[in-house]
């Protein structure tokens, strides 16, 4: 299944949404104007390489600066080629603007920050040792597809699912599809470690699973209260 959109039109104008998703392009039509060793040497010092962390003596003879906690938030808006970037926006251009809507604008950018983190945490305890550098927004936009899932869990999203070659588009409630969603990536992340792969076809299952359960506990806390509630508590 193929999210095409969801329903639910948003009350406030997604400022915080539009510009990471900005940010995001801007930073990889930047990359690809590099040649392939400067791409190469970006995405070992600004993506997260959990050897260089756990490492610290293979880090320093490989030519690695001091390892600094920068690299969790400049990972973020780092991908892989064209398909990375497209498939990571189209998900936060569907999801994230009701998220935005509910948590208000810093307190989404603050949210979307820390689920990232959370992903790339949790992606690193599961590959303690590898060498290869983490890159791309989908952590942190699986926290917001969490939150979307507890904020909205009625909500419609068009999807489209292709049999034969012959496209069927049917909605689906929200729930069901991020549940789906998220039962494949944990899923495809055991079985990542259960053969030793790693990441499989490239992708960080458990940078996925950690940013989507981040999402799913802490939505809560950044939701913005109502202004009554502010004025007259």
């Amino acid at each position: 299944m193929i999210p095409l959109k969801d329903l639910i039109k948003p009350r406030r104008t997604p400022f915080i949404n539009w510009l990471i998703i900005g940010t995001n392009v801007a930073m990889f039509l930047y990359q690809i104007t590099l040649p392939p060793h400067a791409v190469y040497q970006m995405f070992h010092l600004w993506g997260v390489v959990p050897a260089r962390y756990f490492r610290p003596g293979w880090a320093a003879v490989a030519g690695y600066p001091k390892a600094t906690f920068l690299p969790f938030i400049t990972s973020m808006f780092l991908h892989g080629g064209w398909l990375h970037l497209i498939s990571n926006m189209w998900a936060l251009w569907i999801f994230g603007d009701n998220v935005e809507d509910r948590l208000g604008h810093i307190g989404y950018l603050v949210f979307y920050i820390v689920c990232g983190i959370f992903a790339s945490g949790l992606n690193m305890i599961f590959h303690l040792n590898s060498q290869l550098p983490t890159i791309g927004a989908s952590g942190a936009i699986a926290g917001v597809m969490g939150a979307y899932m507890m904020l909205y869990p009625g909500a419609q999203i068009l999807v489209i699912f292709p049999i034969f070659f012959y496209p069927l588009f049917f909605p689906v409630p929200a729930v069901f599809y991020l549940l789906f969603w998220f039962i494949t990536q944990f899923w495809s992340g055991t079985i990542s470690l259960v053969t030793g792969a790693g990441k499989l076809g490239g992708i960080a299952f458990w940078a996925h699973i950690g940013g989507f359960l981040a999402g799913v506990f802490f939505v809560k806390k950044f939701i913005r209260k109502p202004r009554r509630e502010i004025l007259y508590r």
